[in-house]
């Protein structure tokens, strides 16, 4: 199953990070979790909020038309760490 597979990557890179590394990163989260941040999210399940973006050659891309086309996946990239 996919969680049983994303808990292996994440035991495996816990066993690559230093452990103060690791223990400031579950602080953070940790403190995250705590702010109420957590409420705001979108969950499994939510409708997703419609929206329009720009695309690479500067186009704007509206969610809806993209959904009436059939699934749509969307990613979001933190950025650099």
């Amino acid at each position: 199953m996919l969680k049983d597979r994303l808990e292996r990557i994440k035991a495996a890179s816990a066993a690559k990070v230093p452990p103060e590394t690791w223990a400031t990163m579950q602080k953070a989260k940790a403190d995250l979790a705590a702010s109420g941040i957590l409420q705001h999210t979108i969950k499994t399940g939510d409708k997703f909020p419609d929206f329009s973006l720009a695309d690479a050659t500067g186009q704007q891309i509206k969610f809806a038309e993209l959904r009436a086309q059939g699934p749509v996946l969307i990613t979001l990239y933190r950025g650099v760490w």
